[in-house]
């Protein structure tokens, strides 16, 4: 059982600040590579809380192994940004689950594997092209591609 699973259990579905962390994978024609979470049918980047005794690296690592099947490492990550600001990362789930994530985001342009999507949490897995992603963006993906694009134009690191 997870720790956020843990702590939902003490204190239902009231608001828990959660640090995390966001995969922004990129292949070799410079396609994304999206989810599409099973609970909301919205396509995200592969992420997640980061779990006792884990930083921000070994959360992401993690995170893009369990729900894509694809392996890379820490040292294969570049962190490009940072995502907090309430108005766009306080996430309410269907359950009625709500939390305010601090998300670190990483690119990551090399890893091993197939894709395979994790059974209960992530319905598809695909790239696609900037130009082509699909509509129905959870709406944080929106804004870290944007916080990503900002940064491989100015090389700044981007807070938001």
């Amino acid at each position: 059982m997870s720790h956020l699973s843990e702590l939902r259990r003490l204190v239902g579905d009231r608001l828990l600040l959660v640090p995390g962390a966001q995969v922004l994978a990129l292949d070799g024609g410079d396609r994304v590579l999206l989810q599409r979470a099973t609970d909301t049918g919205r396509w995200g980047l592969p992420a997640g809380a980061c779990e006792p005794g884990q930083g921000f690296a070994a959360a992401a690592v993690a995170e893009l192994r369990e729900e894509t099947g694809l392996l890379t490492t820490e040292a294969d990550l570049t962190a490009f940004a940072s995502l907090s600001d309430p108005g766009v990362h306080t996430l309410t789930y269907p359950n009625g689950d709500v939390t305010h994530c601090f998300a670190l985001c990483f690119e990551a342009r090399t890893w091993t594997g197939a894709l395979r999507p994790q059974p209960g949490e992530v319905e598809e897995v695909a790239f696609f092209p900037r130009g082509g992603l699909p509509g129905d963006l959870h709406p944080p993906t929106r804004v870290v591609l944007e916080m990503h694009a900002g940064w491989r134009r100015d090389g700044v690191f981007r807070a938001g």
